[in-house]
């Protein structure tokens, strides 16, 4: 077979690592002079200035004829970094958006050179076997007592919640309309999905103090359930304004009493179950009948890394789907795995194996050790702050999200103050408003953050305060 010129060259096969190898050369020195250029955690200049940059270095996009892949390589992964907001940088702490481990990312490569697609044994046979042994894996994480624990893997807490409303709504089906209980502080995914699947609009009770109160809830399913016998109450392990967790063990029991179904959002939380000194933050989430998992925040892979983790398969049976060129009767019959029936996705990456090779790598002892790290660098922060004449802390956080602001600064102030930070480049910040008003909010999410980041974090804020 000819040997086709680079650019045209295939990532599989044998002959594909030899054609990848000098690419990759290309591209890690692009992400190296990349990060160079823009020494911070973010490009200076805002929105008008990083696209100004994009346009001069990248277009055309579509040139009479090409560049050649090195060029191009070169020139948009170059562009990329240079104009990323980057999660390795302790200063880069606004969302929950992780900084990749390497060998996930290494791993990663491997995903996209053997393109698997997950919606067929004959596309994907060891990376089927490989996503069932890992999910399972992971499930039995979250219901150690179960018999047969799985997961399916999705595109991140979005996808996971979908698909346990999907789930409820299909196990009460016969019971009339979905009535769905869930606090002010949960995800606005579980909104969105109600308006997806069509049920009515859920029931959202308040959590002035951050959490899901036991006594209002008792009260509302107990009005509820007068009425209706199809109920899901919906928890969060890890609000995404401030890392809060509600009260798991006291609502799995009102969902016992009350007959609901429980599904617990663990997007955030939930690799505190890979530390043994943390894990039983999440005492409560086995009595869940959906558990969200997402490791693209607090698991360090690169996106997209959700599951959704089921007790048994049964609850997983109303997903099941047939479509001849894919999962054929006779085909399953003989052995073939039917693949369509783990997720509302047709053709989708093989994520699984990212995942899998973080697992082996470090262990359950690994991966604890990072977030029992992480969780320590929120507490130092929280304490650095608490010691900081001119800064107010939230609260004392419960997993990496730190809420604080300089005292006696209005919301006008503090929005000014992180915009300004974002335009210089120096620092991402997020923003969360609480019934105490406006607070800056640090997000927490690289294990290898060191006090000295932290102290010139609140020194850059400080900077930008007003006296």
């Amino acid at each position: 077979m000819p040997v086709a010129p680079a650019g045209t060259a295939l990532a599989g096969g044998t002959d594909g690592p030899r054609a990848l190898r000098p690419l990759l050369d290309t591209v890690l020195d692009a992400l190296t002079t990349g990060a160079q250029d823009r020494s911070g955690p973010l490009p200076p200049g805002g929105p008008d200035a990083v696209a100004r940059a994009v346009r001069d270095a990248c277009l055309p996009l579509l040139p009479e004829e090409g560049t050649g892949p090195h060029t191009a390589l070169r020139t948009l992964v170059h562009t990329l970094t240079a104009g990323a907001a980057d999660p390795a940088d302790p200063h880069c702490a606004a969302h929950l958006h992780c900084p990749p481990l390497a060998l996930a990312a290494a791993a990663d490569l491997a995903a996209s050179a053997l393109n698997p697609s997950m919606d067929s044994w004959d596309q994907a046979p060891a990376a089927s076997e490989l996503e069932t042994l890992t999910a399972r894996t992971l499930a039995a994480l979250v219901y150690p007592e179960a018999t047969a624990p799985d997961a399916l893997v999705t595109t991140g807490g979005t996808e996971s919640n979908q698909l346990a409303l999907l789930l409820a709504r299909e196990a009460h089906r016969t019971a009339g309309p979905l009535r769905i209980v869930c606090g002010a502080n949960a995800h606005h995914s579980i909104h969105r999905a109600a308006w997806l699947l069509g049920l009515p609009e859920p029931l959202t009770l308040p959590t002035p103090d951050g959490t899901l109160d036991p006594a209002t809830v008792h009260t509302c399913l107990t009005e509820l359930t007068g009425r209706s016998s199809a109920v899901l109450l919906t928890a969060t392990a890890g609000t995404t304004d401030a890392g809060a967790i509600d009260p798991l063990p006291a609502l799995a029991d009102l969902a016992d009493q009350h007959g609901a179904r429980l599904h617990i959002d663990a997007s955030y939380g939930g690799p505190l179950l890979f530390s043994t000194t943390h894990r039983t933050t999440l005492t409560g989430l086995a009595r869940a009948h959906t558990v969200t998992l997402d490791l693209h925040k607090l698991g360090w892979q690169p996106v997209a890394a959700g599951l959704l983790a089921v007790p048994g398969p049964a609850t997983l049976t109303p997903l099941a789907h047939q479509a001849d060129y894919l999962n054929p009767d006779d085909d399953t019959e003989a052995g073939l795995p039917d693949l369509l029936g783990r997720s509302l996705r047709t053709t989708r990456r093989p994520d699984i194996l990212k995942i899998a090779v973080t697992l082996k790598a470090l262990g359950r002892q690994g991966l604890g050790d990072l977030v029992d790290r992480t969780l320590t660098a929120a507490r130092t922060l929280a304490d650095l702050i608490d010691a900081h004449p001119r800064y107010e802390l939230h609260s004392r956080p419960t997993l990496t999200t730190v809420l604080f602001r300089p005292t006696g600064a209005d919301d006008t102030t503090l929005a000014t103050i992180r915009r300004t930070l974002l335009t210089e480049g120096h620092a991402v910040l997020g923003r969360a408003t609480t019934p105490t008003g406006l607070w800056l909010k640090a997000t927490l999410l690289n294990p290898h953050t060191q006090p000295g980041d932290l102290t010139t974090l609140l020194k850059l804020v400080e900077g930008h305060t007003p006296r």
